[in-house]
């Protein structure tokens, strides 16, 4: 029998470390992601539950929002995306400017404060033959209708695809749609942040270096971003550690830098391979995520992360809403939003659901004998 306790010896140093407000590095992030006794996960997950209570206390927050995913048509082939579809194929869609409103208008009623909003990379989607008119239209018409909903919209991966479309930089397309009424900007597409995993599940996307410019440029500029990780495919355990160094690094910049705005929260989205290409998910094995790596990550997250970005979320479509509620014991501090709808993972085959009330968000976070609390996109009470 192997003697445990050396390694559960280093792993207590570590945790020791983190409780008194230290950040780890690396490697010792690879010795807490690695460790499977299940006492030891037990010990991390308790650590993790309990730098959540320090750094940002028991209450859960959530938001009342609508996703609209305006357009499947992408020029792009992700391995892992059972979303996408060619113009002329069977289940394309592309909604209008009158379907986009109907549908905040329906946020709207249900009292949502946010409208989160991507889309496929449509080579079709141009006004005059320009793509930056057609997004800037996209976010005039619903600020002017609703001018007290907040945008959430568009990747790094589509403000790149708009500027390569027309010609333009990085910056005139943030700035532009900054000035049009966009509030904040999702930090998808990020994937895993390591170029030899996205030449194989994403070779037609940004490369990391894209995606960390574009980040810290909309940081510079005043767009406040999120941050995410595709977990569970094919990186290693290491390149999941690397990735939220990553991401501590862009968020230590932009506090350095006194930029404007900032990473706003981080959300682990693992992967769903039930509906995927069939090479992705043959190579992967499996349909659906493992809740208890899920869980694990997300509490290795929080002690990574947390001196820097403090709120983390689950994916309750990806997880379900049990799966959630045990990430909030597991280093979460938010439960996410209504939705509404959701496509992308959806059709990737995963069994959340595409939309939660407000009470039954509610109902999850009180069978915790936490507090719940609505609030806006950047965190503020409501």
């Amino acid at each position: 029998m192997v003697n445990s306790a050396p390694k559960k010896s280093i792993v207590t140093n570590i945790l020791d470390q983190a409780t008194d407000g230290k950040d780890i590095s690396v490697a010792a992030g690879i010795e807490l992601i690695q460790q499977q006794d299940p006492e030891i996960r037990n010990a991390i997950a308790k650590t993790a539950d309990s730098l959540r209570q320090q750094q940002v206390g028991d209450t859960v927050t959530y938001v009342i929002n609508r996703n609209i995913n305006f357009t499947n048509i992408c020029e792009q082939h992700c391995s892992f995306c059972a979303f996408r579809r060619d113009a002329d194929e069977a289940g394309s869609f592309w909604l209008d400017s009158e379907q986009i409103i109907s549908k905040a208008e329906e946020a709207v009623k249900i009292g949502a404060t946010e409208i989160c909003m991507q889309g496929g990379l449509n080579p079709q989607a141009k006004i005059n033959g320009a793509s930056l008119p057609y997004y800037l239209n996209i976010v005039t018409e619903i600020k002017t209708n609703f001018p007290q909903l907040h945008l959430h919209a568009f990747s790094p991966q589509e403000i790149q695809f708009i500027a390569r479309e027309d010609g333009i930089s990085y910056e005139k397309v943030i700035l532009a749609l900054k000035d049009a009424g966009l509030g904040s900007m999702p930090g998808t597409a990020a994937e895993i942040l390591d170029d030899r995993v996205r030449n194989i599940i994403c070779p037609e996307k940004i490369n990391s270096g894209t995606w960390i410019e574009i980040i810290s440029l909309a940081h510079r500029l005043g767009i406040p971003t999120t941050s995410t990780m595709l977990s569970g495919h094919i990186e290693s355990l290491q390149q999941q550690i690397e990735h939220l160094a990553t991401l501590r690094s862009l968020q230590r910049k932009a506090i350095a830098h006194n930029y404007p705005a900032k990473i706003t929260e981080f959300i682990i989205l693992p992967f769903v391979g039930q509906e995927a290409p069939a090479p992705i998910r043959h190579r992967v094995g499996r349909d659906q995520p493992i809740v208890a790596e899920v869980l694990h990550l997300t509490a290795v997250a929080r002690i990574f992360l947390g001196n820097w970005i403090t709120n983390h979320q689950p994916s309750w479509v990806k997880i379900g809403l049990e799966g959630a509620k045990q990430a909030l014991q597991s280093g979460c501090n938010d439960i996410g939003g209504t939705l509404m709808e959701e496509h992308i993972t959806t059709m990737a085959g995963a069994q959340g659901g595409t939309c939660m009330t407000v009470g039954t968000l509610e109902q999850a976070i009180l069978a915790l004998n936490r507090p719940a609390q609505p609030r806006d996109t950047l965190y503020k009470y409501l």
